[in-house]
């Protein structure tokens, strides 16, 4: 193992969590970029001529979390920054973190008896180059539940369903919302683990 210095370019309390229970020693730095401007000066087309709507979002995802981690790195040469980013999609449409409670349940009434998929993407960045990235997606299917249930969720969930850009954690009573689930544990949590460890066992940060 080497002792290139690693950093994660995020402020979310999930993936730093992740990081530290998998065993890393890390820094955390929020990248404190304005991720609306990103997302506007996104060109439709970026992912290919005939790209699909999902593989837009892929794209958009990866290149958010490429800007956070460029944008630490700026700072901290030398060191491995990871950065990762999560977009929701549903019926082609994309969805943001809820403002407010009434928006997360306006949400939730979007998603209720539907798919929605979870982009996530994911890049390690060195001086300032992206040198590895991936994306990966989780398909979820919200039961028809009904408006009274939902309203005891959100009582119950408060607002920390405003901390996920689909209003709920699977680890508490967000879970009662689904009938289906398809995808990584770890990719509906918005960093894909184990292909990351394979990488920095790579890079030599871990041990093979």
């Amino acid at each position: 193992m080497t002792a290139t210095p690693l950093i994660l370019a995020s402020g979310s309390a999930v993936r730093q969590k992740l990081l530290a229970e998998a065993g890393l020693t890390f820094t955390a730095e929020d990248s404190r970029l304005d991720e609306d401007a990103l997302k506007a000066g996104f060109a439709q087309g970026e992912a290919g001529d005939h790209a699909s709507p999902e593989a837009e979002t892929d794209a958009l995802a990866l290149r958010l979390a490429e800007a956070k981690a460029i944008a630490v790195s700026a700072k901290r040469q030398g060191a491995l920054v990871i950065g990762a980013d999560q977009i929701l999609s549903c019926e082609g449409r994309r969805y943001d973190k809820p403002k407010s409670m009434a928006e997360a349940r306006a949400n939730l009434l979007a998603f209720r008896g539907r798919p929605h998929i979870l982009h996530s993407g994911l890049v390690i960045v060195k001086d300032g180059a992206a040198i590895w990235n991936l994306t990966a997606r989780a398909t979820l299917t919200m039961r028809a539940f009904s408006e009274e249930f939902l309203d005891a969720y959100l009582d119950e969930a408060g607002e920390r369903v405003m901390k996920s850009v689909g209003c709920y954690q699977l680890e508490g009573p967000g879970v009662q919302l689904f009938e289906k689930i398809e995808g990584d544990y770890f990719d509906i949590l918005g960093l894909p683990m184990l292909p990351l460890l394979k990488e920095l066992r790579r890079q030599g940060v871990l041990g093979s």
